[in-house]
C-alpha cells in the first residue's frame, strides 16, 4: 500500500474523530512492565473520559511500529524515535511523525559484570562484547565508543543472538552485553547472577544525547483528528502517572493481558522504566512529551556517527509538540 493510498484509507476509515472514536494503537513490544501506563489509561478510565476506544496491539521490536503507523494500518503508534529518523530519511515524506516523547532517556545500554572486570566504558577494552547485530543498543554503539574515547580495535565484539545475550555473560562466555537496560538487568537477575555484580552503563549517562520511544502518529490521521490526538496524549500521560504511583498496580494489568506474565518481575521492570527513562530532571521540571531542540541537534548528530543520512534531517518533519495537551496532564505528580 502506497502512501497515498494509506492516507485515503485512514481518513476514510477514522475521520470525524469524536466521542467513543476506536483507536487502535501499536506498541513497540510484547506486554510487560513498561506497557503498563497504557492499559492503566484503559482500565482507569482515561481514555473512555475522553471519548476514545483504544485497543493496544503488541509489536516486535523498536522499528515494528513504524510502517504500521506510515501506511494508516494504524493511527497512532510507540516506537524508537531514532529509528523513525532513520525511517523518514529513507521515506521521504512519510505521513508518520512523533508528538509526545517517553523515554525522555532512551534504554540503549551496555551491562557488564564487575566481576568480568567491566563497571565502566573504558574498561570494555581488552574485553569480550556480546552484541545482536538488530540490537538497538549495539546500533548505537559507534557513537557511544566515539563519546567515551574508545578504542574499538581493542574490543573483541561476539554476534550473539537475543536469547543467548543473558545467558553467554550468566556463564561468562562474554564480558559485557548490549541491550535494554531493564531487560537485560533483570533477565541476569533471573539467571542468578547477583544484583551488586551487574553494572549497567546507560548510554544517555555516558555521552549519548538520543531520545528514546515516543508515541507516533499517522500525520494526515492527526490533521483530520487533532482533538483525538491530544485527548489520547492526555489520557496516556495520565496513566503514567498512575503507575508512576503505584508500579505493581500496573504490572497486574498487564498480567490481565498476559497470562504467563510475573507481577513482582513486571513491577520491578516498570520501575525500572520509570526511574531510568521516564522520570529524569527534565521531565519533572518541563513535564512529559517535550524535547529539547539543542539536545536534540546533538542526537541528530551523534546518530550520524552509526548511520550515513541521504538527507538532512528536519526536526520538524521528525516532532512536533502542536498536539501536546494543556490542560496539565503532561507534569508528573
Amino acid at each position: 500500500m502506497s502512501f497515498a493510498t494509506a492516507a485515503v484509507v485512514v481518513g476514510a476509515a477514522l475521520t470525524g474523530a469524536a466521542a467513543d472514536t476506536k483507536i487502535p494503537f501499536a506498541l513497540d513490544w510484547k506486554f510487560e512492565g513498561p506497557s503498563a501506563a497504557y492499559f492503566a489509561a484503559i482500565d482507569n478510565g482515561h481514555f473512555k473520559a475522553a471519548g476514545l476506544e483504544v485497543e493496544v496491539s503488541a509489536g516486535k521490536g523498536s522499528l515494528d511500529a513504524i510502517p504500521k503507523v506510515a501506511t494508516g494500518n494504524f493511527p497512532i503508534g510507540f516506537a524508537d524515535i531514532n529509528s523513525l529518523i532513520k525511517f523518514l530519511d529513507q521515506n521521504p515524506g512519510a505521513p508518520v511523525t512523533a508528538v509526545m516523547m517517553v523515554y525522555d532517556k532512551p534504554p540503549f545500554a551496555v551491562v557488564g559484570r564487575a566481576s568480568q572486570g567491566v563497571s565502566s566504558p573504558k574498561d570494555l577494552e581488552g574485553k569480550v562484547l556480546g552484541a545482536p547485530p538488530p540490537d538497538g543498543a549495539w546500533a548505537q554503539f559507534p557513537a557511544f565508543a566515539s563519546a567515551n574515547g574508545l578504542d574499538m580495535s581493542k574490543i573483541k565484539v561476539e554476534p550473539v543472538g537475543f536469547p543467548t545475550r543473558e545467558p553467554m555473560l550468566a556463564e561468562g562466555n562474554v564480558d559485557a552485553i548490549t541491550g535494554f537496560s531493564f531487560s537485560s538487568f533483570l533477565n541476569l537477575v533471573r539467571l542468578g547472577v547477583p544484583e551488586e555484580d551487574i553494572k549497567v552503563l546507560l548510554m544517555a549517562d555516558h555521552g549519548l544525547s538520543l531520545y528514546g520511544n515516543a508515541i507516533i502518529v499517522n500525520t494526515d490521521f492527526a490533521k483530520a483528528n487533532a482533538d483525538a490526538v491530544t485527548n489520547f496524549l492526555s489520557a496516556v500521560a495520565k496513566g503514567w502517572n498512575d503507575v508512576i504511583a503505584d508500579p505493581e498496580a500496573g504490572a497486574k494489568m498487564v498480567a490481565k493481558r498476559n497470562p504467563a506474565a510475573d507481577v513482582a518481575l513486571e513491577a520491578r521492570r516498570l520501575k525500572l522504566s520509570i526511574d531510568q527513562n521516564v522520570v529524569t530532571d527534565f521531565t519533572k521540571a518541563n513535564g512529559m512529551g517535550k524535547i529539547d531542540m539543542d539536545r536534540m541537534k546533538k542526537a541528530i548528530a551523534q546518530l550520524g556517527e552509526n548511520y550515513e543520512f541521504k538527507n538532512t534531517p528536519d526536526i520538524s518533519a521528525i516532532y512536533t509538540d502542536k498536539y501536546l495537551p494543556s490542560d496539565g496532564s503532561l507534569m508528573l505528580k
